[in-house]
Order: structure tokens, then sequence, then C-alpha cells
């Protein structure tokens, strides 16, 4: 017999459905993707660390599990709500079912409940701590206390990495150390040496690493309290900024030394969290948004064109635009909504976007962006050697 799940919402709301997944009362940050695939993506981008996610699409797990897809090397989400998962799924590349999964990461879900009135429920409410139960306290408005003390704390520290690895472009196929046993050289691009990029992992999804990789560049993957003078030292022809989870204000000190990476002189690129804190290091400012943005059809207007592209995004917090410092100019405007989607810093070589260029699986509209930032590095490399 199937066992019951509750979920309690900080509004008092109980939602009831049935458990899959891991055993287990679980406390997180209630929040909602738009995404049609990539359930494996969701489930494994450390950016949802301490988080009950919702899938708004009805039906997950038709393509079961497959390794190859994840973003990290675990989940980091509290809980998992969906209206139904598939028991059978079906693919080629398929190693496993949703269920086991779950278990296997300690991740308790809920499934068979009404997933479009709890996403109006955060729509209109915006996100809320909710707890799984198995059975429901007796004293709700307890719980309903209890629940709004929740908070992420040390999220970035809690998903980054602990110790630096490497990636390469090998055999046609980007290569992470630590995944794959490797021991050639690198490859030449257009017979020029690919570029060195030190990639700050705050919560990196493996993806930002492959596609540098794919774009001719050797990264060393370094852990989120790395300084500004180790990452230098290293000498990098660029520094990407990753994504990753949490309030972004809740990093003085990685902040910091971002701050002083900016004004480096060598070639930056920010996205999503990386962007927020290149922000906040320039001396702007980011608020905490109603629900955020997640999903993959969130469209972007560059501003010197006004062109529009559709893009992947997970994250909810935004940069006030105008908190923006004068050398500091919006790239990027979300379509729907205004908010600031990507900045260019004109006083040295410095760019950043919410959104996901790398995203996977996909859309793949602005993954230009890799190739700007190797022009840039490209463009600062024949400066400095003149």
């Amino acid at each position: 017999m199937e066992k019951k799940r509750y979920l309690l919402l900080e509004n008092g709301t109980v939602f009831e459905g049935r458990a899959f997944g891991a055993e287990g009362d679980v406390t997180g940050e209630v929040v909602f993707t738009t995404a049609m695939t990539g359930y494996l993506e969701t489930l494994t981008d450390p950016s949802y660390f301490g988080q009950i996610v919702i899938q708004t699409f009805p039906l997950i797990g038709n393509y079961g599990v497959i390794p190859e897809d994840f973003e990290s090397r675990k989940s980091f989400v509290k809980g998992y709500i969906v209206r139904d998962w598939c028991q059978a799924p079906s693919n080629f590349r398929n190693q496993g079912d949703l269920d086991t999964f779950l278990q296997q990461q300690g991740i308790p879900g809920l499934y068979g409940i009404d997933t479009r009135a709890l996403t109006r429920a955060v729509r209109e409410k915006g996100v809320m701590n909710g707890r799984f139960f198995s059975e429901l306290p007796q004293d709700l408005d307890a719980a309903v206390e209890k629940l709004k003390e929740y908070r992420i704390v040390e999220a970035v520290e809690s998903t980054s990495t602990d110790r630096r690895e490497t990636v390469r472009f090998l055999d046609e196929r980007p290569v992470w150390s630590g995944l794959h046993d490797f021991s050639a050289a690198p490859v030449e691009t257009d017979g020029m040496a690919p570029k060195q990029v030190v990639l700050l992992d705050l919560g990196a999804k493996y993806n930002i690493a492959r596609e540098l990789a794919k774009h001719g560049c050797d990264v060393t993957v370094v852990p989120c309290h790395t300084t500004a003078e180790e990452i230098l030292a290293m000498k990098p022809d660029g520094i990407m900024l990753s994504n990753g989870p949490g309030d972004p204000a809740d990093n003085p000190e990685i902040i910091e030394e971002i701050g002083k990476l900016r004004v480096s002189g060598v070639p930056v690129f920010g996205i999503c969290l990386g962007h927020q804190l290149l922000a906040l290091s320039a001396g702007a400012r980011t608020e905490k948004m109603k629900y955020g943005h997640r999903g993959a059809n969130q469209p972007v207007r560059r501003v010197r064109d006004g062109r529009v592209f559709i893009t992947s995004q997970n994250h909810g917090y935004c940069v006030v635009s105008g908190s923006l410092p004068a050398y500091a100019e919006e790239s990027f405007v979300n379509a729907n909504d205004g908010t600031c989607e990507g900045v260019l810093y004109t006083d040295h070589p410095v760019f950043s976007v919410q959104f996901h260029p790398e995203a996977s699986g996909g859309p793949h509209d602005s993954e230009f962006l890799f190739d700007d930032f190797v022009k840039l590095m490209e463009e600062v490399g024949v400066h400095a050697v003149k």
C-alpha cells in the first residue's frame, strides 16, 4: 500500500499526496521550475541547494536516470514534487528509475497532487518554506511558525568542490579529472594553444566546464574560497565565475576576492550567482524576487539591438539595475519583467549574465557567449603581448 505524504506551506496550506523516493520529513524553500525536459539536470543542479522543487510538467521520469547527464556529483535538493512519475522509463541510455535515484540520494518525493494549484499558490504568495510530513502534526499553527524560521545557509560552501580539478578537450570530447582518467596532452585549436581558464566553483554545473572545453579551453576548477592572489598566480587567460545557490549577499569574503579579480585586467565571465557577486563587488545591490526565474523558456532581450533569446534560468535573486555603477552597463533584460539579465563592465574586460548559456538540455540560443569570452581572451592577450 502506498504511503501518504503531506506538504505543509508556511501560509498554513496543506497538500496531500503519495510518497516516493527516500523516507523522512524535510524542510526546504518551495520553488517551481517550468522546464518540460531536463529533470535530471534539475535534480543535480547545485543551485537548488536547500529547496523543495516542484516540476510543473505533469509527467517526470519517462527517460529514466542517465548519469552522463548529471550536472554535479550529487543532488542537493531537499525534496521533490511531481504530478506523476513514470515507473517504466524507456531510453537506450537509461540506467534506472527516478524512485530508486531519489532513495539513493536520500531525497523524499511527493506525487499525486495538483501541481498546478501548488504552483499558483507559490506564484500568488511568493516563495514559501514548506515541510514534508508522513503524518500531520496535531498543532499545525506551531508547525507553521517553526517553518518560518527556516533559512538556507552556507549554500556555496556546501556545493563547491573541495579540491582543484581539471577539464580538457580530448578526443573531441571534454574530460573531467576525477570522473574520467586521461593522460594525453591538451589539443591545439586552429594552431593555437588552448586558453587557460580558471573556473571559480560557487556551486558550478558541470556543463559550464564542458562548454569551455568544447570552445578550446583548458579549465582548472578551484574551490569557492580560493583567493584572488592564488587564482592570478596561476596566470590564467580568463576567469569564469560559476552559478550557485543561496543569497548572494551571504558571501562577503568571496565578494571581496571577486572584486580584486574584476579589476585585475584578466577577462572575467560570470554566470548566474557569478553575475550577482560581480555586481555586488562593484557596489551594486541584489534583491530577492517574488518567485524567481526557473525553467527553460525565459525570454531575454539584448539591449544594444533588441534581439530576444530564449534562455534557461534558475535563480531567486536578481541584480537591482538602478544600483549599478556608472562603468557598468545593463546588456540584457528579462522580456517578461524587465529585471537585469546581463552586465557589461566598461572599465575592465568583464561581463556577466543571469541566465545559463551552457544550458543542458537546452535551449542553446545564447551559447555564443562562450565564443565572446574566447574572443575577449584573445584580444586581451594580444594587447598584453604588445
